[in-house]
Protein backbone atom coordinates (compact mmCIF):
# COMPACT_ATOMS: atom_id res chain seq x y z
CA UNK A 1 0.00 0.00 0.00
CA UNK A 2 3.21 2.50 0.18
CA UNK A 3 4.41 4.28 -2.63
CA UNK A 4 8.07 3.64 -3.36
CA UNK A 5 10.89 6.00 -2.44
CA UNK A 6 14.61 4.34 -3.50
CA UNK A 7 16.44 7.50 -1.98
CA UNK A 8 14.72 7.37 1.67
CA UNK A 9 17.02 6.23 4.35
CA UNK A 10 14.87 6.28 7.59
CA UNK A 11 14.49 3.41 9.11
CA UNK A 12 16.88 2.12 6.77
CA UNK A 13 13.73 0.76 4.74
CA UNK A 14 13.88 1.66 0.42
CA UNK A 15 10.57 1.29 0.00
CA UNK A 16 9.66 3.79 2.29
CA UNK A 17 7.75 7.25 1.19
CA UNK A 18 7.11 9.06 4.26
CA UNK A 19 5.22 11.50 2.50
CA UNK A 20 2.50 9.09 1.56
CA UNK A 21 0.11 9.08 3.47
CA UNK A 22 -2.29 5.41 3.78
CA UNK A 23 -5.91 5.41 3.25
CA UNK A 24 -6.33 4.03 7.05
CA UNK A 25 -3.40 6.08 8.48
CA UNK A 26 -5.63 8.92 7.60
CA UNK A 27 -8.97 7.43 9.22
CA UNK A 28 -6.59 6.81 12.23
CA UNK A 29 -5.42 9.90 12.69
CA UNK A 30 -8.66 12.21 11.46
CA UNK A 31 -10.55 10.00 14.62
CA UNK A 32 -7.75 10.26 17.11
CA UNK A 33 -7.73 13.47 16.31
CA UNK A 34 -11.73 14.01 17.21
CA UNK A 35 -11.41 11.76 19.91
CA UNK A 36 -8.88 14.06 21.56
CA UNK A 37 -10.55 17.45 20.75
CA UNK A 38 -13.62 15.14 22.41
CA UNK A 39 -11.93 14.36 25.91
CA UNK A 40 -12.78 10.50 24.66
CA UNK A 41 -10.25 8.94 26.93
CA UNK A 42 -12.33 5.74 26.30
CA UNK A 43 -12.01 5.84 22.90
CA UNK A 44 -8.42 7.28 22.64
CA UNK A 45 -7.17 4.64 24.27
CA UNK A 46 -8.75 1.83 22.12
CA UNK A 47 -6.71 3.49 19.19
CA UNK A 48 -3.64 4.12 21.16
CA UNK A 49 -3.53 0.82 22.50
CA UNK A 50 -5.60 -1.26 19.75
CA UNK A 51 -5.48 0.27 16.12
CA UNK A 52 -2.13 1.88 15.93
CA UNK A 53 -0.88 -2.04 16.83
CA UNK A 54 -2.91 -3.70 14.53
CA UNK A 55 -2.14 -0.99 11.95
CA UNK A 56 2.03 -1.59 12.60
CA UNK A 57 1.71 -4.79 12.14
CA UNK A 58 -0.33 -4.90 9.17
CA UNK A 59 1.82 -1.74 7.21
CA UNK A 60 5.29 -0.79 9.38
CA UNK A 61 6.26 -4.04 10.45
CA UNK A 62 9.85 -2.69 8.79
CA UNK A 63 9.25 1.08 7.87
CA UNK A 64 8.35 3.89 10.11
CA UNK A 65 4.60 5.41 9.97
CA UNK A 66 4.22 8.46 7.52
CA UNK A 67 6.10 11.37 8.92
CA UNK A 68 4.08 14.18 10.89
CA UNK A 69 4.42 16.96 8.21
CA UNK A 70 2.16 14.27 5.98
CA UNK A 71 -0.59 14.05 7.93
CA UNK A 72 -1.00 17.56 9.64
CA UNK A 73 -2.97 18.48 6.52
CA UNK A 74 -5.88 15.89 7.94
CA UNK A 75 -5.48 17.50 11.62
CA UNK A 76 -6.03 21.26 11.15
CA UNK A 77 -2.34 21.38 11.42
CA UNK A 78 -2.51 20.95 15.07
CA UNK A 79 0.66 22.12 16.72
CA UNK A 80 0.05 19.59 19.61
CA UNK A 81 -1.19 16.81 17.62
CA UNK A 82 1.84 16.81 15.61
CA UNK A 83 3.71 16.39 18.70
CA UNK A 84 1.52 13.63 20.28
CA UNK A 85 2.22 12.11 16.77
CA UNK A 86 6.19 12.45 16.83
CA UNK A 87 6.19 10.77 19.84
CA UNK A 88 4.54 7.63 18.62
CA UNK A 89 6.37 7.93 15.63
CA UNK A 90 9.69 7.70 17.40
CA UNK A 91 8.41 5.46 20.08
CA UNK A 92 7.67 3.13 16.68
CA UNK A 93 11.39 3.51 15.53
CA UNK A 94 12.68 2.64 18.93
CA UNK A 95 10.70 -0.41 19.37
CA UNK A 96 10.61 -2.44 15.35
CA UNK A 97 13.63 -0.30 13.78
CA UNK A 98 17.17 1.12 14.26
CA UNK A 99 16.88 4.83 15.11
CA UNK A 100 19.39 6.90 13.23
CA UNK A 101 21.77 9.20 15.18
CA UNK A 102 19.84 12.13 13.58
CA UNK A 103 16.20 10.59 14.71
CA UNK A 104 17.82 10.06 18.26
CA UNK A 105 18.36 13.91 18.51
CA UNK A 106 15.03 15.03 17.01
CA UNK A 107 13.30 12.85 19.29
CA UNK A 108 15.10 14.72 21.84
CA UNK A 109 13.88 17.60 20.47
CA UNK A 110 10.28 16.57 20.50
CA UNK A 111 10.30 15.42 23.93
CA UNK A 112 11.72 19.38 24.65
CA UNK A 113 8.76 20.50 22.72
CA UNK A 114 6.02 18.68 24.07
CA UNK A 115 7.14 19.06 27.66
CA UNK A 116 7.56 22.66 26.76
CA UNK A 117 4.22 22.95 25.86
CA UNK A 118 2.72 21.36 28.54
CA UNK A 119 4.86 23.01 31.17
CA UNK A 120 4.17 26.67 30.06
CA UNK A 121 1.21 26.14 27.91
CA UNK A 122 -2.27 25.46 28.33
CA UNK A 123 -3.28 21.78 27.45
CA UNK A 124 -6.94 20.86 27.75
CA UNK A 125 -6.61 17.43 27.22
CA UNK A 126 -7.61 14.22 28.84
CA UNK A 127 -5.36 11.49 27.70
CA UNK A 128 -5.00 7.80 28.92
CA UNK A 129 -2.93 7.10 31.54
CA UNK A 130 -1.07 4.12 29.60
CA UNK A 131 -0.24 6.82 26.79
CA UNK A 132 0.88 9.32 29.96
CA UNK A 133 2.84 6.58 31.13
CA UNK A 134 4.71 5.34 28.04
CA UNK A 135 5.58 9.14 27.34
CA UNK A 136 7.84 9.28 30.86
CA UNK A 137 9.10 5.57 30.22
CA UNK A 138 9.82 6.42 27.29
CA UNK A 139 11.75 9.44 27.81
CA UNK A 140 13.88 8.07 30.24
CA UNK A 141 14.55 4.61 27.93
CA UNK A 142 15.73 6.84 24.86
CA UNK A 143 18.04 8.63 27.23
CA UNK A 144 19.43 5.06 28.74
CA UNK A 145 19.72 3.97 25.20
CA UNK A 146 21.67 7.32 23.99
CA UNK A 147 23.92 7.11 26.59
CA UNK A 148 24.66 3.12 25.84
CA UNK A 149 25.00 4.27 21.88
CA UNK A 150 27.32 7.82 22.64
CA UNK A 151 29.94 5.36 24.46
CA UNK A 152 30.57 3.63 22.26
CA UNK A 153 33.33 5.13 20.23
CA UNK A 154 35.06 2.40 18.59
CA UNK A 155 32.99 1.47 15.57
CA UNK A 156 31.50 5.46 15.59
CA UNK A 157 32.23 6.77 12.06
CA UNK A 158 33.73 10.62 11.13
CA UNK A 159 30.13 11.92 10.76
CA UNK A 160 28.58 10.44 14.10
CA UNK A 161 31.32 12.18 15.91
CA UNK A 162 30.10 15.23 14.06
CA UNK A 163 27.04 14.83 14.67
CA UNK A 164 27.64 14.10 18.38
CA UNK A 165 30.32 17.34 18.44
CA UNK A 166 27.60 19.56 16.87
CA UNK A 167 24.37 18.15 19.42
CA UNK A 168 26.22 17.94 22.35
CA UNK A 169 23.36 19.01 24.61
CA UNK A 170 20.97 16.45 23.12
CA UNK A 171 19.84 13.73 26.02
CA UNK A 172 21.84 15.54 28.63
CA UNK A 173 21.65 14.25 31.99
CA UNK A 174 20.72 17.55 33.77
CA UNK A 175 18.50 18.89 30.88
CA UNK A 176 16.48 14.97 31.08
CA UNK A 177 16.55 15.55 35.24
CA UNK A 178 15.33 19.03 34.67
CA UNK A 179 12.05 17.67 32.66
CA UNK A 180 11.19 15.32 34.89
CA UNK A 181 11.30 17.25 37.97
CA UNK A 182 9.62 20.50 36.47
CA UNK A 183 6.80 18.30 35.71
CA UNK A 184 6.60 17.11 39.32
CA UNK A 185 6.47 20.79 40.45
CA UNK A 186 4.72 22.69 38.04
CA UNK A 187 2.11 19.80 38.41
CA UNK A 188 1.86 20.37 42.32
CA UNK A 189 1.16 16.59 42.44
CA UNK A 190 3.07 15.92 46.02
CA UNK A 191 0.64 18.58 47.11
CA UNK A 192 -2.15 16.76 45.21
CA UNK A 193 -0.88 13.54 47.63
CA UNK A 194 -0.33 15.05 50.56
CA UNK A 195 -4.50 17.13 50.45
CA UNK A 196 -5.85 13.23 49.36
CA UNK A 197 -4.27 11.65 52.66
CA UNK A 198 -6.29 14.24 54.59
CA UNK A 199 -9.23 13.59 52.72
CA UNK A 200 -9.36 17.09 50.69
CA UNK A 201 -8.88 15.80 47.24
CA UNK A 202 -9.47 12.90 45.32
CA UNK A 203 -6.77 11.34 42.91
CA UNK A 204 -6.42 7.85 43.60
CA UNK A 205 -10.50 7.29 43.30
CA UNK A 206 -10.61 8.81 40.01
CA UNK A 207 -6.89 7.23 38.62
CA UNK A 208 -5.86 10.54 38.06
CA UNK A 209 -8.43 11.90 35.32
CA UNK A 210 -10.41 15.24 35.64
CA UNK A 211 -14.00 14.17 35.51
CA UNK A 212 -14.64 18.64 35.83
CA UNK A 213 -13.75 19.95 31.99
CA UNK A 214 -10.31 20.04 33.10
CA UNK A 215 -7.20 18.30 32.00
CA UNK A 216 -4.83 15.27 33.47
CA UNK A 217 -2.01 15.11 31.30
CA UNK A 218 0.16 17.61 33.88
CA UNK A 219 -1.00 16.08 36.85
CA UNK A 220 -0.15 12.52 35.75
CA UNK A 221 2.87 13.47 33.98
CA UNK A 222 3.93 14.73 37.01
CA UNK A 223 3.02 11.62 38.77
CA UNK A 224 4.88 9.21 36.11
CA UNK A 225 7.85 12.08 36.21
CA UNK A 226 8.46 10.38 39.94
CA UNK A 227 8.76 7.25 39.00
CA UNK A 228 10.67 8.28 36.40
CA UNK A 229 12.99 10.43 38.53
CA UNK A 230 13.67 6.59 40.46
CA UNK A 231 14.44 4.70 37.18
CA UNK A 232 16.96 7.46 36.13
CA UNK A 233 18.51 7.44 39.72
CA UNK A 234 18.96 3.91 39.50
CA UNK A 235 20.48 3.82 36.41
CA UNK A 236 22.92 6.71 38.11
CA UNK A 237 23.79 4.33 41.01
CA UNK A 238 22.17 7.35 43.23
CA UNK A 239 19.83 4.89 45.40
CA UNK A 240 19.09 7.00 47.81
CA UNK A 241 18.04 9.88 45.94
CA UNK A 242 15.61 7.79 43.70
CA UNK A 243 14.14 6.58 46.84
CA UNK A 244 13.63 9.75 48.07
CA UNK A 245 12.09 10.93 44.65
CA UNK A 246 9.26 8.35 45.50
CA UNK A 247 8.78 9.61 48.73
CA UNK A 248 5.36 10.79 47.82
CA UNK A 249 4.02 7.78 46.31
CA UNK A 250 2.92 5.17 49.58
CA UNK A 251 3.81 2.23 48.21
CA UNK A 252 1.92 0.17 50.99
CA UNK A 253 -1.49 1.32 49.37
CA UNK A 254 -3.36 0.90 46.00
CA UNK A 255 -2.09 3.79 44.12
CA UNK A 256 -2.60 5.40 40.39
CA UNK A 257 0.51 3.62 39.91
CA UNK A 258 -0.65 0.45 39.94
CA UNK A 259 -3.77 1.10 37.36
CA UNK A 260 -1.31 0.80 34.59
CA UNK A 261 1.03 -2.56 34.46
CA UNK A 262 3.93 -0.79 32.97
CA UNK A 263 3.92 1.56 35.87
CA UNK A 264 3.13 -0.57 38.09
CA UNK A 265 6.13 -3.25 37.43
CA UNK A 266 8.78 -0.43 36.97
CA UNK A 267 8.11 1.29 39.83
CA UNK A 268 8.39 -1.90 42.36
CA UNK A 269 11.65 -3.61 40.24
CA UNK A 270 13.25 -0.08 40.84
CA UNK A 271 12.39 0.34 44.35
CA UNK A 272 13.07 -3.26 45.31
CA UNK A 273 16.86 -2.58 43.17
CA UNK A 274 17.52 0.32 45.09
CA UNK A 275 16.67 -0.85 48.74
CA UNK A 276 18.92 -3.91 47.58
CA UNK A 277 21.59 -1.91 47.39
CA UNK A 278 21.71 -0.09 50.22
CA UNK A 279 21.13 -3.15 52.17
CA UNK A 280 17.26 -2.94 52.99
CA UNK A 281 16.68 -6.49 52.29
CA UNK A 282 13.70 -6.81 54.08
CA UNK A 283 12.01 -3.67 52.14
CA UNK A 284 13.62 -4.97 48.88
CA UNK A 285 11.91 -8.98 49.59
CA UNK A 286 8.65 -7.55 50.39
CA UNK A 287 8.69 -5.14 47.15
CA UNK A 288 9.54 -8.28 44.69
CA UNK A 289 7.48 -10.70 46.77
CA UNK A 290 4.35 -8.54 46.17
CA UNK A 291 4.75 -7.94 42.51
CA UNK A 292 5.78 -11.66 41.73
CA UNK A 293 2.36 -12.42 43.23
CA UNK A 294 0.30 -10.15 41.53
CA UNK A 295 2.09 -11.05 38.16
CA UNK A 296 1.91 -14.74 39.17
CA UNK A 297 -2.08 -14.36 39.37
CA UNK A 298 -3.02 -11.90 36.83
CA UNK A 299 -0.01 -12.03 33.47
CA UNK A 300 -2.67 -14.15 31.53
CA UNK A 301 -5.42 -11.04 31.19
CA UNK A 302 -2.01 -9.22 29.69
CA UNK A 303 -0.89 -11.62 26.98
CA UNK A 304 -2.31 -9.97 24.03
CA UNK A 305 -0.66 -6.64 25.86
CA UNK A 306 2.22 -4.95 23.63
CA UNK A 307 3.94 -5.16 27.08
CA UNK A 308 3.86 -8.77 27.96
CA UNK A 309 7.48 -9.60 26.25
CA UNK A 310 8.74 -6.76 28.97
CA UNK A 311 6.28 -7.90 32.17
CA UNK A 312 7.73 -11.91 31.63
CA UNK A 313 11.12 -10.27 31.29
CA UNK A 314 11.10 -7.79 34.11
CA UNK A 315 9.20 -11.12 35.75
CA UNK A 316 12.19 -13.14 35.56
CA UNK A 317 14.78 -10.27 36.87
CA UNK A 318 12.79 -10.47 40.07
CA UNK A 319 13.02 -13.91 41.01
CA UNK A 320 17.16 -13.43 40.24
CA UNK A 321 16.80 -10.27 42.68
CA UNK A 322 14.96 -11.82 45.11
CA UNK A 323 17.00 -15.17 45.13
CA UNK A 324 19.82 -12.74 46.02
CA UNK A 325 18.19 -10.80 48.56
CA UNK A 326 17.37 -14.15 50.74
CA UNK A 327 20.85 -15.61 50.13
CA UNK A 328 21.89 -12.28 52.09
CA UNK A 329 19.12 -12.17 54.71
CA UNK A 330 16.97 -15.24 54.71
CA UNK A 331 13.51 -13.82 55.48
CA UNK A 332 11.72 -16.68 54.33
CA UNK A 333 8.42 -15.67 56.39
CA UNK A 334 8.12 -12.49 54.15
CA UNK A 335 7.65 -14.62 50.87
CA UNK A 336 4.50 -16.10 49.84
CA UNK A 337 4.13 -19.85 49.56
CA UNK A 338 3.44 -19.58 45.98
CA UNK A 339 6.28 -17.13 44.71
CA UNK A 340 8.63 -19.45 46.86
CA UNK A 341 7.63 -22.45 45.14
CA UNK A 342 8.56 -20.80 41.79
CA UNK A 343 11.82 -19.54 43.12
CA UNK A 344 12.76 -22.78 44.34
CA UNK A 345 11.83 -24.39 41.00
CA UNK A 346 13.93 -21.68 39.13
CA UNK A 347 16.84 -20.79 41.57
CA UNK A 348 16.96 -23.08 44.20
CA UNK A 349 20.56 -25.06 43.19
CA UNK A 350 21.99 -21.92 42.94
CA UNK A 351 20.71 -20.61 46.05
CA UNK A 352 21.87 -23.08 47.41
CA UNK A 353 25.56 -22.70 46.07
CA UNK A 354 25.21 -18.91 47.32
CA UNK A 355 25.32 -19.88 50.97
CA UNK A 356 28.25 -21.35 50.41
CA UNK A 357 30.56 -18.18 49.97
CA UNK A 358 33.30 -19.72 47.93
CA UNK A 359 34.31 -18.56 44.66
CA UNK A 360 31.57 -20.34 42.71
CA UNK A 361 28.81 -18.55 45.12
CA UNK A 362 30.60 -14.89 43.72
CA UNK A 363 30.18 -16.71 40.79
CA UNK A 364 26.80 -17.00 41.22
CA UNK A 365 25.99 -13.50 42.81
CA UNK A 366 27.92 -12.14 39.80
CA UNK A 367 25.60 -13.98 37.24
CA UNK A 368 22.51 -13.04 39.14
CA UNK A 369 22.88 -9.96 39.98
CA UNK A 370 24.15 -8.79 35.69
CA UNK A 371 20.71 -10.55 35.17
CA UNK A 372 18.76 -8.69 37.11
CA UNK A 373 20.32 -5.30 37.26
CA UNK A 374 19.19 -2.16 35.07
CA UNK A 375 21.33 -0.96 32.39
CA UNK A 376 23.50 1.46 34.19
CA UNK A 377 24.83 4.55 32.27
CA UNK A 378 27.45 7.04 32.21
CA UNK A 379 25.91 10.35 32.11
CA UNK A 380 29.03 12.27 30.86
CA UNK A 381 29.93 13.38 27.62
CA UNK A 382 32.52 11.17 26.06
CA UNK A 383 36.24 12.49 25.24
CA UNK A 384 36.05 12.68 21.20
CA UNK A 385 39.94 12.31 21.14
CA UNK A 386 42.04 9.35 19.73
CA UNK A 387 42.10 7.07 21.09
CA UNK A 388 38.36 6.23 20.82
CA UNK A 389 37.61 3.46 23.47
CA UNK A 390 34.34 1.75 24.22
CA UNK A 391 33.10 2.70 27.80
CA UNK A 392 29.50 1.75 27.82
CA UNK A 393 30.23 -1.06 30.90
CA UNK A 394 31.86 0.89 32.64
CA UNK A 395 29.03 1.94 34.90
CA UNK A 396 27.90 -1.50 35.27
CA UNK A 397 31.33 -2.77 36.08
CA UNK A 398 31.68 -0.27 38.77
CA UNK A 399 27.80 -1.17 40.32
CA UNK A 400 28.73 -4.90 40.24
CA UNK A 401 32.26 -4.24 41.48
CA UNK A 402 30.77 -2.55 44.54
CA UNK A 403 27.78 -5.35 44.89
CA UNK A 404 30.41 -7.82 45.22
CA UNK A 405 32.78 -6.45 47.39
CA UNK A 406 29.26 -6.32 49.86
CA UNK A 407 28.88 -10.14 49.03
CA UNK A 408 32.52 -10.60 50.30
CA UNK A 409 32.07 -8.70 53.43
CA UNK A 410 29.44 -10.80 54.71
CA UNK A 411 31.26 -14.35 53.74
CA UNK A 412 31.22 -15.54 57.36
CA UNK A 413 28.08 -14.03 58.17
CA UNK A 414 26.15 -17.36 57.00
CA UNK A 415 28.41 -19.42 59.61
CA UNK A 416 27.08 -17.27 62.26
CA UNK A 417 23.96 -17.09 61.71
CA UNK A 418 23.98 -21.27 61.39
CA UNK A 419 25.37 -21.04 64.85
CA UNK A 420 23.07 -18.32 65.84
CA UNK A 421 20.20 -20.40 64.84
CA UNK A 422 20.76 -24.01 67.09
CA UNK A 423 21.67 -21.42 70.35
CA UNK A 424 20.03 -19.55 72.69
CA UNK A 425 23.21 -18.99 74.54
CA UNK A 426 26.53 -19.77 73.91
CA UNK A 427 29.78 -18.52 75.48
CA UNK A 428 32.05 -16.26 73.55
CA UNK A 429 35.10 -18.76 73.71
CA UNK A 430 32.76 -21.94 72.68
CA UNK A 431 31.60 -20.58 69.56
CA UNK A 432 35.28 -18.98 68.34
CA UNK A 433 36.07 -22.63 68.63
CA UNK A 434 32.78 -23.37 66.32
CA UNK A 435 33.78 -20.78 64.13
CA UNK A 436 37.80 -21.57 64.02
CA UNK A 437 38.72 -18.54 64.99
CA UNK A 438 40.27 -17.00 68.07
CA UNK A 439 37.51 -14.38 70.43
CA UNK A 440 38.77 -11.36 68.97
CA UNK A 441 37.91 -12.41 65.42
CA UNK A 442 34.54 -13.18 66.56
CA UNK A 443 34.23 -10.37 68.13
CA UNK A 444 34.68 -8.48 65.49
CA UNK A 445 32.84 -10.82 63.11
CA UNK A 446 29.65 -10.38 65.38
CA UNK A 447 29.51 -6.78 65.16
CA UNK A 448 30.12 -6.72 61.06
CA UNK A 449 26.56 -9.53 61.25
CA UNK A 450 25.22 -6.36 63.68
CA UNK A 451 26.30 -3.80 61.39
CA UNK A 452 25.13 -6.22 57.94
CA UNK A 453 21.92 -6.80 59.18
CA UNK A 454 20.97 -3.15 59.85
CA UNK A 455 20.44 -0.48 57.40
CA UNK A 456 19.00 3.06 57.52
CA UNK A 457 15.39 3.96 56.40
CA UNK A 458 13.81 6.85 54.48
CA UNK A 459 13.11 8.41 57.92
CA UNK A 460 16.61 7.72 59.05
CA UNK A 461 15.64 5.41 61.50
CA UNK A 462 18.15 2.21 61.76
CA UNK A 463 15.45 -1.14 61.20
CA UNK A 464 16.60 -4.60 61.54
CA UNK A 465 16.69 -6.98 58.24
CA UNK A 466 17.39 -9.96 60.11
CA UNK A 467 14.94 -12.86 61.65
CA UNK A 468 17.52 -13.23 64.69
CA UNK A 469 18.97 -10.99 67.00
CA UNK A 470 21.45 -11.36 69.85
CA UNK A 471 23.58 -9.23 72.37
CA UNK A 472 26.99 -10.19 74.52
CA UNK A 473 26.96 -10.10 77.74
CA UNK A 474 29.56 -11.14 80.39
CA UNK A 475 31.31 -13.17 77.66
CA UNK A 476 28.00 -14.72 76.68
CA UNK A 477 25.91 -14.64 73.20
CA UNK A 478 22.63 -14.41 74.31
CA UNK A 479 19.93 -14.95 71.14
CA UNK A 480 16.64 -13.32 70.39
CA UNK A 481 14.99 -14.98 67.30
CA UNK A 482 11.97 -13.50 65.82
CA UNK A 483 8.74 -16.54 66.49
CA UNK A 484 7.00 -15.97 62.89
CA UNK A 485 3.23 -15.32 63.42
CA UNK A 486 1.16 -17.88 62.41
CA UNK A 487 -1.08 -16.68 59.25
CA UNK A 488 -4.11 -18.93 59.62
CA UNK A 489 -6.51 -16.54 57.42
CA UNK A 490 -3.96 -17.08 54.21
CA UNK A 491 -3.66 -20.23 54.40
CA UNK A 492 -7.89 -20.82 54.57
CA UNK A 493 -8.19 -18.28 51.88
CA UNK A 494 -5.63 -20.14 49.67
CA UNK A 495 -8.27 -23.50 50.53
CA UNK A 496 -11.14 -21.68 49.89
CA UNK A 497 -10.01 -20.32 46.30
CA UNK A 498 -8.53 -23.93 45.12
CA UNK A 499 -12.04 -25.03 46.06
CA UNK A 500 -14.14 -22.38 44.43
CA UNK A 501 -12.11 -23.13 41.58
CA UNK A 502 -12.53 -27.01 41.62
CA UNK A 503 -16.71 -26.32 42.15
CA UNK A 504 -16.38 -23.79 38.80
CA UNK A 505 -14.22 -26.57 36.41
CA UNK A 506 -17.03 -29.22 38.38
CA UNK A 507 -20.11 -27.08 36.94
CA UNK A 508 -19.03 -27.28 33.44
CA UNK A 509 -19.19 -30.74 33.50
CA UNK A 510 -21.93 -31.97 31.29
CA UNK A 511 -23.37 -35.45 33.07
CA UNK A 512 -25.59 -37.40 30.60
Amino acid sequence: MAAYDADSSAGGDLAYDPNFVPDSVKTFVVHLYRQIREKNVYEIHQMYEGSFNRLTDRMFRESPWPTAEAVAPYVDGDHVFCLLYREMWFRHVYARLTPTPKQRVESWDNYCSLFGVVLHGVVNMQLPNQWLWDMVDEFVYQFQSYCQYRAKLKTKTEEELQLLRHFDQAWNVYGVLNYLQALVEKSNIIQILEREKEGLEQFTAVDGYDYQGGSNVLKMLGYYSMIGLLRVHCLLGDYRTGLKCMAPIDLSQQGVYTSVIGSHISTIYHYGFANLMLRRYGDAIREFNKMLLYILKYKQYHQKSPQYDQILKKNEQMYALLAVCLSLCPQLKLVDENVSTQLKEKYNDKMTKMQRYDDEASTVYDELFSYGCPKFITPSAPVLDEPLTNYNQEAYRLQLKMFLFEVKQQQLLAGIRSFLKIYSTITVTKLAQFMDVDEATLRTILMTYKHKMHSTDNDGKIVSNADIDFYVDDDTVHVVEAKPTKRFGDYFLRQILKFEEMISELEKVQLD
